[in-house]
C-alpha cells in the first residue's frame, strides 16, 4: 500500500481527525491545505445510502454551479444545419455532423463535453458508444446534453453546468471551483450542487440518504463537512 509524502501528511495534520467542519470553515481550510504549484480543483465528495448494485437506485444528474467550475470547457455539438449555425454562435468549440463523428471515432479527443441533438443520436450512438461511453461524455437526454434546443445546452456547460453520477461504491464525485475560489464561492457551490444531489435521490433509497459529505483539493487531504 503507497504511503503519503512528507508535504501530504504535513497537510493532514492540520484537519482534526474526525471533526465535522461547518461548511464555511470547511471551505476555508481546503483552500489553505491546497499548496500545489497549480489552481487546483476543488470537489465535494457526498457518500449515499443507495445499493449502487441496484439500477434504481443510480443517482446521476446535472447542476449549473453559480460560480462555475473554474476551467474552460471545450464543447463538441453533433448536429447539422440552423442547429449548427445556433450551436456555434452559442460558443461550442466543434461543430459537426458524420465527418466529425469519425474524426473522434479515429481517436481524436480535444474536448471536455459532448452534446447532440436528437436526429445525430442514431449515429451517434451506433459509431461511438463504445468510445464516448467509458469517458462519461456519450449524449444522453437524462443528462440533459440531447435536445432540440442546443444553443442553450452549449451556453449552460461554457457557463459551468456539470454532471454527476454515483459510482460503484455509491458515492458522488464532483468539482465545485478551484482553490483560487473564495470561501464564499465555494460553499454556495456546494450549496447549488448539495441541493440537486438531494433533488436526485431515488424513490427506492431508504434510511439515511446522505451519510457524509467531504471536501478535498487535487493534491490535498479531504475535510469532513457537517450536515
Amino acid at each position: 500500500m503507497p504511503k503519503h509524502g512528507k508535504r501530504y501528511r504535513g497537510l493532514a495534520s492540520q484537519v482534526e481527525p474526525h471533526k465535522l467542519y461547518p461548511v464555511g470553515d470547511a471551505t476555508a481550510l481546503v483552500r489553505q491545505l491546497a499548496t500545489a504549484k497549480f489552481d487546483e480543483t476543488i470537489e465535494a465528495h457526498f457518500r449515499l445510502g443507495i445499493d449502487p448494485k441496484k439500477s434504481d437506485q443510480n443517482v446521476r444528474g446535472t447542476v449549473a454551479l453559480p460560480h462555475g467550475t473554474g476551467r474552460t470547457v471545450r464543447v463538441l455539438a453533433f448536429t447539422q444545419g440552423d442547429k449548427a449555425t445556433e450551436a456555434e454562435a452559442a460558443g461550442a468549440d466543434h461543430v459537426g455532423g458524420q465527418e466529425l463523428i469519425e474524426k473522434v471515432a479515429g481517436g481524436w479527443f480535444e474536448f471536455d463535453a459532448v452534446v447532440a441533438t436528437p436526429d445525430m443520436m442514431a449515429a451517434v450512438g451506433s459509431k461511438l458508444g463504445r468510445v464516448l461511453g467509458p469517458r462519461g461524455m456519450l449524449p444522453n437526454p437524462k443528462s440533459g446534453t440531447v435536445g432540440i434546443d442546443i444553443a442553450a445546452t452549449v451556453r449552460a456547460l461554457k457557463a459551468g453546468q456539470i454532471e454527476f453520477r454515483s459510482d460503484k461504491t455509491g458515492v458522488v464525485h464532483a468539482p465545485i471551483g478551484k482553490a483560487s475560489f473564495t470561501p464564499e464561492a465555494l460553499t454556495e457551490n456546494l450549496a447549488a450542487l448539495r441541493q440537486a444531489v438531494e433533488s436526485a435521490k431515488p424513490d427506492a433509497a431508504k434510511g439515511t440518504y446522505l451519510r457524509t459529505v467531504y471536501l478535498s483539493s487535487t493534491m490535498g487531504p479531504s475535510v469532513r463537512v457537517t450536515l
